[in-house]
């Protein structure tokens, strides 16, 4: 049976080539070159590397001075990473609901879940931009500047992505955070990244990222480069050399992975538009297509196993935090607490779109949904 995974990294000889210079130890940083391209890819003025994308945001949260009791906001419809981050340092998620189209936060809601949780600890706003497409970040910008609150943007499935005109990790916000790995189990690399043009938080989150050492080169006065002090205890987040390199081949070639990306979601347009019991993403001018999500009018979870048992994979991006045991327990949050997240979570349902996929490999998605979704009732 022919088989067409969720995703498949996008490897060619760039990979290659650059791991094979750092395992024969040549060249400059592949850290601090991944960290130049980035800010010029972006136009932010400074970019931290990290082991990961959930390190990134552990790590952002950090130079932010979390501490326990503070409270942070996000939306309920986000990878589990952010909420967790706000846990370890015992301090408050507060969920938003979403949007229904885009499924990135909602800006009512996000107003109203301000007014409910006034508070004195309220710290930031985390804002995730889902699959490509930008939250409303404007009016965010402008929420959290009358709440005097942080903003630290989620852009892990949004790398090259736009705002307006505006290169997202460029846009207003204080931190933004990458992810150059496919977060999903057993990824090739893990390595993620933060953007910001805010010095004082890079240097926080630079000294930060390898436990707080503060030590000097060696140099022709006698300065001993072995010799470290800690003023402030952090955690170890830098990435190695070996993702970094990884992650400059991803780089430099998203723009062309984001353009076979949007060709392959025109496909998916035009083959599946009348198909019953779906509904297709809206389409709009700088969606990079990072997931590309449809709706099933009923019984989503059926679907997808009879996608699967046709050899397509599907993936779901998320389960709404709200209905996590953990979360669900914690706040005594109810089923219906946040409307919009609900109803669109059992309808969402991710099918595969990425560069390595072929033609063939689309139209044969598209003739398994559409077999699918004529053969039911």
């Amino acid at each position: 049976m022919r088989e067409i995974p969720f995703y498949v990294p996008h490897i060619d000889k760039s990979e290659e080539s650059l791991v094979s210079e750092v395992l024969k130890l040549k060249g400059a940083s592949k850290i601090e070159e991944l960290e130049d391209l980035m800010c010029e890819f972006t136009g932010s003025e400074y970019a931290i590397s990290t082991s990961s994308w959930s390190g990134a945001i552990h790590l952002s949260m950090f130079a932010l001075g979390l501490k326990r009791g503070d409270k942070i906001l996000c939306s309920v419809n986000s990878h589990p990473a952010i909420a967790e981050a706000v846990r370890h340092f015992d301090a408050e998620p507060i969920f938003v609901d979403i949007e229904g189209e885009s499924f990135n936060m909602s800006v009512d809601a996000l107003k109203k879940a301000l007014v409910e949780h006034k508070h004195k600890k309220l710290k930031a706003v985390v804002v995730s931009h889902i699959g490509g497409v930008s939250a409303e970040l404007n009016e965010i910008y402008k929420i959290a500047k009358e709440n005097k609150i942080k903003v630290i943007e989620d852009a892990s499935t949004s790398l090259g992505a736009k705002y307006h005109d505006n290169m997202i990790g460029n846009t207003g916000g204080d931190l933004t955070t990458f992810s150059f790995g496919s977060n999903l189990k057993n990824p090739i690399i893990n390595c993620g990244i933060i953007t910001t043009n805010d010095k004082k938080l890079y240097e926080k989150a630079v000294l930060l990222r390898h436990h707080g050492i503060v030590s000097k080169e060696w140099d022709l006065s006698g300065t001993l480069g072995y010799v470290y002090d800690i003023n402030e205890i952090g955690i170890k987040y830098d990435t190695s050399e070996l993702e970094a390199a990884f992650a400059i081949a991803k780089l430099q070639k998203v723009e062309e992975i984001i353009k076979r990306r949007q060709e392959i979601a025109k496909i998916y347009q035009l083959e599946l538009k009348d198909t019953p019991h779906i509904t297709l993403p809206k389409v709009t001018p700088n969606h990079t297509y990072g997931l590309y999500t449809i709706k099933i009018d009923k019984n989503r979870d059926d679907f997808a196993r009879h996608l699967r048992d046709k050899g397509v994979y599907t993936g779901l991006f998320y389960v709404p935090l709200h209905l996590i045991t953990y979360y669900k327990q914690k706040y005594s949050l109810k089923v219906n607490a946040f409307p919009v997240a609900l109803t669109t979570y059992q309808q969402i349902l991710s099918i595969p779109c990425y560069a390595k996929m072929s033609n063939d490999d689309v139209k044969y998605v598209c003739k398994v949904i559409n077999e699918v979704a004529n053969n039911r009732v």
